[in-house]
């Protein structure tokens, strides 16, 4: 069974009300938080250090205060500093808006993905976070309307940009990136080359593994390594398997490399791990 993403402070998305709160720190399986996409709109906000943001092979870095908005469909990752904590609000965006906002889609455009501070924006999007946390009575009325608000401001104060700066050449890309990263999720499980990784993509191996450290900063297979110890970490919180049984479900016939690699990741040991000694 697919054990839960988030370890704490997490209010389920509902069809009445189709939002989640993740409230991210050094304890939480997915710290380092792997890339992925999907076709909500995602909010992210750090209380606490520095995270390290990738939107679409772009870097974005994100102090104390800060806050971005991350599109449906953008390829997004993040790498905490030291002490880093943040939060984030996946929702569907669309729903909210049941359409009023025609120019919020409009496809030549592009959202910018961050706020300056002391913007309006920006403080909505701190109060919209303090309201969904907390979950006081009347909290879903609350957060709809902040989330009506936000909308309402970027289209106001024109939030975006023209998205003719995404070139045909950086669109395929993504969608190569996106095919190499589906791959990975799929069959993470499962003895993987890089020809395996390569393939979705319609790149040579060679071509691949220097298209994809480009893109993520990371060679193929040590991002495959690297999406295997989270998937790992997250059936050391929320299962009772065996060490040698996540091992084997994440793609590691050999227990000791399983560990070694666990040590080279996550700098503790799994068994220390699942007892609450993670370290950074």
């Amino acid at each position: 069974m697919q054990p839960p993403v988030v370890q704490e402070q997490k209010h389920r998305g509902t069809f009445a009300f189709p939002l989640e709160f993740h409230h991210v720190d050094q304890s939480h399986p997915r710290y380092h938080m792997p890339l992925h996409w999907h076709m909500d709109y995602e909010l992210v906000r750090v209380l606490e250090g520095e995270l390290i943001l990738s939107l679409n092979a772009r870097g974005l870095t994100l102090g104390p205060g800060d806050a971005a908005l991350i599109e449906e469909g953008v390829v997004h990752g993040g790498l905490p500093g030291q002490g880093c904590v943040y939060e984030c609000i996946d929702m569907d965006l669309n729903e909210f808006l049941r359409g009023n906002i025609p120019d919020f889609s409009d496809t030549a455009r592009t959202l910018d993905a961050t706020f300056p501070q002391n913007s309006e924006e920006l403080r909505t999007i701190h109060r919209l976070f303090d309201t969904v946390k907390a979950g006081q009575s009347g909290y879903v009325l609350l957060a709809e309307g902040l989330i009506l608000q936000l909308a309402g401001l970027i289209v106001q104060n024109h939030r975006y940009v023209s998205g003719g700066e995404q070139t045909a050449r950086t669109a395929k890309r993504v969608r190569q990136l996106k095919a190499a990263l589906g791959c990975i999720r799929k069959r993470y499980m499962m003895p993987l080359t890089l020809a395996d990784l390569a393939a979705p993509t319609g790149l040579s191996p060679r071509y691949f593994c220097r298209f994809f450290t480009e893109m993520t900063g990371r060679t193929p297979i040590d991002y495959l390594n690297f999406y295997r110890m989270e998937r790992a970490c997250e059936q050391l919180i929320y299962t009772r398997e065996s060490v040698t049984e996540i091992a084997l479900s994440c793609g590691f016939n050999d227990l000791s490399y399983f560990v070694k690699m666990f040590r080279k990741y996550k700098g503790t040991s799994p068994r220390q791990f699942r007892k609450g000694g993670q370290t950074l």
